[in-house]
């Protein structure tokens, strides 16, 4: 599996624009002109929550499903969606293709970028990205999180403190012995505090 079914752009900067941005500036762009089926954009969980904020502004629902384009695919086909894709790059352009294609995905920005006549990193400010932080941890053993009541505990802490202005999400890596931690929010001193003290749990329960 190459990467021509995944595009990265840079703006004239230099800076890399990630597909959440470049997602959202499409979905915009689409809705303006009537191209956006549904008026429904499908991500994965990964997305960054500042990209579902942008959508909110401008009345597009956005759908959410497993890390993985198969996934995006399989619920772009369900639900008659026209745009999806993956933070990593992954852009389904359903109506010109069944699944990611890097040359596509850069001919639509291209479009879009002609249209609104502004620039990629004009595009790519659609958008306020929150902080967030992920951390791999080695384990043990992978005991289900719920059975961990140190952590399952600092998650619900977590959870209870974040409400609707950020997440956590605590998962196994699905091939090392590894935990993944991953917290967003709105503020960085926030992040910083549950990242440490998320990883203080899983030593102490999974260590």
């Amino acid at each position: 599996d190459g990467d021509a079914d995944r595009v990265i752009f840079a703006d004239a900067d230099g800076s890399i624009v990630d597909g959440d941005r470049v997602l959202a500036a499409c979905a915009i762009a689409f809705k303006k002109r009537g191209l956006l089926a549904n008026s429904t954009l499908v991500v994965t969980s990964m997305s960054n929550l500042g990209l579902h904020d942008a959508m909110r502004k401008h009345g597009i629902s956005v759908e959410v499903t497993d890390v993985g384009d198969r996934y995006v695919i399989d619920a772009m086909r369900k639900g008659g969606h026209s745009l999806g894709g993956e933070k990593s790059g992954h852009l389904i352009f359903h109506n010109h293709a069944t699944t990611g294609d890097g040359i596509i995905s850069a001919l639509q920005v291209l479009r879009v970028m002609k249209e609104e006549g502004k620039t990629l990193a004009q595009l790519a400010d659609c958008m306020a990205e929150y902080p967030q932080k992920l951390v791999s941890l080695k384990v043990k053993e992978k005991k289900p999180v719920h059975e961990v009541p140190v952590l399952a505990a600092a998650i619900q802490a977590c959870e209870a403190e974040l409400k609707e202005d950020g997440r956590v999400i605590v998962r196994y890596s699905g091939t090392e012995p590894k935990i993944r931690l991953l917290v967003e929010a709105k503020d960085e001193p926030l992040v910083t505090k549950w990242i440490d003290a998320l990883t203080q749990a899983v030593h102490e329960g999974l260590g």
